[in-house]
């Protein structure tokens, strides 16, 4: 379990100020292509110091001293730089998870991951809940509010920045909401922070929309792709998983197969086990199945608790060491590559399926 500090910072309360820049429109979210015809008459050339200038995170335009003051000027009264403001955030030993208040009083929750090396990883939202209703994720529960923009997606990444008072290594799409059904807003978002950050340390995680595998695979930017098979067998996988009980497993491997032609990446399965429901050699042996033919990492998730997360009437439970084990074991015998995932953010309420839970200090 990891220890908690008591570094809890608050920002004013949820309500942005009649006059908050946030009332005009933002450009942290806006691609570089696209910021240059929005920006016309300011020529392509300043418009990429613009860009650039936001994209390291510039906190007023005024800061942004290769451009005329005049042109800065003009943009501080037609545009913002952003349209969010960090409400608050709780520390761990290895995460750090920022709780962000939207323009319209939403708040959502975007977690800063520090591996023992000290890389750190972004983890960002790309909606305000989650339609899919996954038993055992807690932001599921909470139902779904709305999917988020480019700049409310991109400006997480810019909050975790400045918290990490580095370098961030790695950006997951793995936070609140499905990525695959925001596809427009996630692909303008991926745009801009890939512009001078590797699209192979980019990943997109999904419970397995096909329709957005199928556009990944046909043109997207090559962002590295992490799916979510809690169970191999398909009537376990629909009660498991009933936002995605309307395809079949055949057809997600089939478009895993089709975004593996195109990209020429590996894919992570993501396996949340839970304890006595998804854990025995038949299980495994189903996920090895489904694997086979597939260039995959199988990435094994012990369930972080979450309280309130029933499946059929019966409380959620984190599988013991041994079972977790055993899993491993069967899936390893069947030739099938698997990792255990550490536990991350465990003690703030910030590991995979805990988003939405508020632990006090809040």
């Amino acid at each position: 379990m990891n220890a908690v500090t008591n570094n809890v910072r608050r920002s004013p309360p949820a309500k942005l100020p009649a006059d908050s820049a946030a009332r005009r429109p933002p450009l942290s979210g806006v691609p570089l292509d696209e910021l240059v015809s929005l920006l016309a008459p300011i020529p392509a050339f300043r418009v990429k110091q613009i860009f650039l200038w936001l994209r390291r995170g510039a906190a007023s335009f005024f800061e942004m001293t290769d451009i005329p003051l005049a042109a800065r000027e003009e943009l501080n009264v037609r545009w913002a730089l952003r349209s969010t403001n960090l409400a608050g955030v709780k520390a761990g030993d290895s995460a750090q998870k920022a709780q962000i208040l939207l323009e319209d009083g939403v708040i959502i929750e975007a977690v800063l991951l520090i591996d023992g090396a000290g890389r750190k990883t972004a983890c960002l939202s790309t909606q305000a809940g989650c339609p899919v209703r996954c038993v055992f994720c807690k932001t599921g529960g909470l139902g779904f509010k709305r999917s988020l923009n480019s700049s409310e997606i991109v400006e997480q990444y810019y909050h975790l920045k400045h918290l990490s008072g580095g370098e961030i290594s790695n950006i997951v799409f793995m936070g609140m909401g499905e990525p695959l059904l925001n596809l427009d807003e996630l692909r303008r978002a991926v745009l801009v922070l890939s512009h001078g950050f590797s699209l192979r340390r980019i990943t997109v995680s999904t419970c397995g929309i096909i329709e957005g595998i199928y556009e990944l695979a046909a043109g997207w930017p090559a962002v590295r792709l992490a799916v979510s098979v809690p169970s191999a067998r398909q009537q376990l996988r629909n009660r498991l998983m009933p936002g995605c009980a309307g395809h079949t497993l055949e057809q997600l491997k089939a478009a895993l197969y089709k975004y593996q032609a195109e990209c020429k990446h590996r894919i992570t399965l993501e396996t949340v086990l839970l304890g006595g429901v998804n854990t025995s050699e038949q299980d495994a042996g189903a996920l090895a199945e489904f694997a086979g033919g597939l260039s995959v990492m199988v990435n094994l998730i012990p369930w972080n608790p979450a309280g309130g997360l029933l499946f059929e009437g019966q409380p959620l439970s984190s599988p013991g060491r041994s079972e977790v084990a055993r899993f491993r074991q069967f899936l390893e015998a069947r030739g099938i590559k698997a990792e255990l995932r550490r536990r991350k953010g465990t003690a703030i309420s910030g590991a995979c399926g805990q988003l939405g839970v508020l632990p006090d200090g809040y």
